[in-house]
């Protein structure tokens, strides 16, 4: 069964996706510019979350920060379902500095990375039926979620920390990759933009960004590709735009990243 996804164009800043069977859904380890955040509705999975993996069942609450590597997968051939929202930073980011004024208005991470706590479980299901009834308004859905991410931040409040600080040279490595993503790299120009050698910027790089420097590529190109599908861009288009070889190379990268067909997700 292929999962849901709900888009609306006047909230641009969230997106929902509901698996009702997750046996055949698997997805590589990949990272969002967004901030996610799931509920596991029936049966159980594997949750990575950086270095941590551990296995979640119904009533866990997955919390994963933008930028993060992650993935959920099923257990054998055991059945799962869930719920997933994406939300964009800097629409939280206001959330937050709405509930802390005194601080400065970086996005501050969330050092919570799974909880079991009912209302916040119970809330991302309420907060998935508003947004998916085609009688509730623009303003009765962004109410729902202002209300439950208010909510979320003031049950995570005591957990924050601020995004944490690149090594220069690393950060640099990442940048540029973000810059060049659409074009074929080579691991000796991202060396010399970095001034770093090869061997230390494979090593030190997936310390870093939990991923090599040529996945972290391929998952840049991905989050473009979603962002431009979204938009109802042909998929061929997409692909040539993306970097990548042809709609079939496309195909395939983003199956493994998003469990799901180019075309699924345009839909």
């Amino acid at each position: 069964m292929a999962p849901t996804f709900w888009r609306d164009g006047a909230l641009p800043f969230l997106e929902a996706r509901a698996v009702k069977d997750g046996r055949k859904v698997c997805y590589a380890k990949h990272a969002h510019d967004t901030f996610s955040i799931g509920a596991i509705t029936g049966g159980g999975s594997t949750y990575l979350n950086g270095a941590e993996q551990q296995r979640i069942g119904a009533g866990a609450v997955v919390v994963i920060n933008p930028e993060h590597v992650h993935a959920c997968n099923p257990i054998d051939d055991r059945p799962w379902s869930y719920l997933m929202f994406y939300v964009d930073a800097a629409w939280l980011r206001e959330i937050q500095h709405a509930h802390d004024a005194g601080r400065d208005r970086s996005f501050r991470a969330y050092s919570t990375t799974m909880t079991t706590q009912r209302h916040l479980h119970a809330g991302l299901i309420r907060l998935f039926g508003v947004l998916t009834n085609d009688d509730a308004d623009r303003l009765q859905k962004e109410s729902a979620a202002l209300g439950f991410f208010s909510t979320l931040h003031c049950t995570l409040s005591s957990n924050v920390t601020a995004m944490a600080h690149d090594n220069p040279k690393l950060a640099r490595a990442a940048d540029y990759i973000r810059e060049n993503f659409a074009r074929t790299l080579k691991l000796e120009e991202i060396c010399a933009a970095a001034d770093l050698s090869p061997s230390y910027l494979i090593r030190a790089f997936k310390a870093r960004y939990g991923m090599t420097p040529h996945a972290y590529l391929v998952n840049r190109r991905i989050e473009f590709s979603r962002a431009q599908l979204k938009r109802g861009r042909p998929i061929a288009e997409v692909a040539a735009d993306a970097g990548f070889a042809d709609q079939a190379h496309l195909q395939r990268a983003f199956r493994q990243f998003t469990a799901v067909t180019p075309l699924q997700y345009r839909r």
